[in-house]
């Protein structure tokens, strides 16, 4: 069932168009030297709005100002706006001069941001704003992620509707909560006002490449019950560091190394060599983003010290070499504790962590038969943790063929129950089916070819886009996905190109001009 909407509709026009809430204006916060970096980047609207974006903290589960703040937008511009409990916004704008009786385009885009960040960052996604850095053509973010997945959409959507001179059909623009774990804001959207049947959804990160298709997808948690012991052994902290990471939908197929399933092949050769307990393990912080550090504490009997540490050393070099490509800075380490009394896994529950994880299937499952080079059915070991009586493992599961995702999801369960643990499951989303008859679909690439001067793409991709969940709750949806080039989202590498923000900038304003 939808949350209840709160709405409120404003008819006439408050504080001029580019005045930001005072509340943010004065924010105290490491974004205060953000608009000096910014102020003379091109289009000026876009990025005017996009240092704001950057300024209020919007991590996933943590959207409300954001969300406020594309309100007071809508408020000092005299626009219709619904905000509903999840947080998410839609707002209303009518046709330009000629344009009042087209068709209403909608624009969409997602309010959350991955929230990752160097280890030696000290930044609180929570209470900080971003601090951005221009390069040449290249705007990052200090230490962290960009948020230009999808904070660049939100900007174009604010531009747009808070101009005065472009032209454009009646505009619903609709920007969602917690895209990033799941799809939970497009899930519980009440859209019974939406009227429009052609969306732009500017979630995408490569110019050129029109996203026709999507996988379904969902969050999986296989939770397995342990038990604990006391004794006397020699402890080790040992990290697995240093990985590449990535989407777990848009780069699984670059097969880069995740550091959780690489736990569970060093636990395994370990088991082989000498005896060990596990007293803790710990890696990764989103399901849906390939995870770069895994941290264990282990106990080892005192006569075996030489052997682990030995047998560390030989599984670091045999990972090393095959990830020299993909994942070339990959290094364990391991620091020599004290001989202590401590709680540790019992010799049962140590081996059930590593049974597990060397079981779960990880990684590309299958490839499409249809679409050459889509990945058809794959999933990710996102988050891994121990706590006092349990173990807990969070998959985000993807596949374009449904079947193929409940064949996943059975031999997931079939694992975790065998032994004795239980599943839990959210943020189930359908895929995007392709359509074959899509006027916008053809219109946008005949558009980029006049105004390029060369061809683009058509794909599907791998990873979950709310299309697929607008196109189950709006009948007859003609829909398109692009955007700007966005290179290693959700890492603290994500880097976003200008020239490119303004050549999409400029295609999506040619578009709407053309939808009439």
């Amino acid at each position: 069932m939808p949350f209840r909407l709160k709405r409120v509709i404003f008819f006439t026009k408050g504080a001029v168009p580019h005045e930001a809430h005072r509340y943010y204006q004065e924010r105290k916060c490491k974004s205060s030297k953000n608009m000096s970096e910014l102020k003379n980047l091109q289009p000026a609207d876009v990025f005017y709005y996009f240092d704001k974006i950057c300024s209020i903290p919007h991590g996933s589960f943590h959207t409300k100002a954001i969300s406020d703040y594309c309100v007071n937008v809508a408020k000092e511009n005299g626009l219709r706006y619904i905000q509903d409990t999840s947080n998410n916004v839609i707002i209303f704008k009518n046709g330009t001069k000629g344009y009042e009786n087209s068709a209403p385009v909608i624009i969409q885009g997602h309010l959350d941001m991955v929230c990752e960040k160097n280890s030696d960052c000290s930044i609180d996604f929570e209470k900080d704003g971003l601090t951005l850095i221009v390069e040449d053509d290249i705007v990052r973010a200090d230490g962290t992620t960009l948020g230009a997945d999808d904070g660049i959409a939100v900007a174009y959507a604010l531009a747009i509707l808070t101009s005065d001179t472009i032209e454009h059909p009646p505009l619903e623009v609709i920007l969602t909560s917690e895209e990033e774990v799941g799809l939970l804001g497009a899930t519980t959207l009440d859209t019974s006002e939406i009227r429009g049947r052609i969306m732009l959804n500017l979630d995408s990160e490569e110019e050129g490449s029109f996203l026709v298709g999507c996988a379904g997808g969902i969050r999986m948690d296989c939770i397995t019950p342990m038990n604990r012991m006391t004794d006397m052994a020699v402890r080790y902290n040992v990290s697995i560091t240093g990985l590449t990471g990535g989407h777990s939908g848009a780069e699984i197929d670059k097969w880069r190394a995740n550091s959780n399933q690489l736990a569970g092949r060093l636990l395994y050769a370990l088991d082989n060599q000498c005896e060990f307990w596990i007293a803790d393990i710990k890696g990764g912080l989103k399901d849906n983003a390939i995870p770069v550090q895994t941290d264990m504490v282990l106990y080892v009997t005192s006569r075996d010290c030489e052997t682990f540490e030995e047998t560390i050393r030989t599984v670091e070099s045999e990972l090393k070499h095959e990830y020299s490509v993909t994942d070339p800075n990959l290094t364990i380490t391991f620091k020599r504790g004290p001989e202590e009394i401590s709680h540790m896994l019992d010799t049962r529950s140590s081996g059930m962590v590593i049974f597990l994880l060397m079981n779960y299937p990880g990684g590309i499952q299958r490839m499409s038969s249809s679409i050459p080079g889509l990945v058809e059915t794959s999933l990710n070991l996102g988050i891994l943790y121990l706590n006092e009586k349990e173990l807990h493992c969070s998959f985000s599961l993807r596949s374009s063929v449904g079947s193929s995702k409940e064949a996943l999801i059975d031999k997931l369960v079939f694992l975790t129950e065998f032994t004795g643990g239980r599943c839990e499951f959210s943020g189930d989303y359908p895929a995007w089916e392709y359509r074959e008859d899509s006027p916008l679909r053809d219109q946008a690439v005949a558009l980029y070819r006049e105004m390029y001067g060369k061809d683009c793409s058509v794909n599907a991709i791998h990873a979950g886009l709310e299309c697929g969940i607008f196109s189950n709750k709006l009948p007859g949806l003609d829909c398109i996905s692009y955007g700007p080039d966005i290179i290693d989202i959700h890492t603290p590498r994500e880097r976003m190109h200008i020239s490119s923000v303004k050549r999409v900038y400029e295609f999506t304003l040619e578009l709407l001009k053309r939808l009439k």
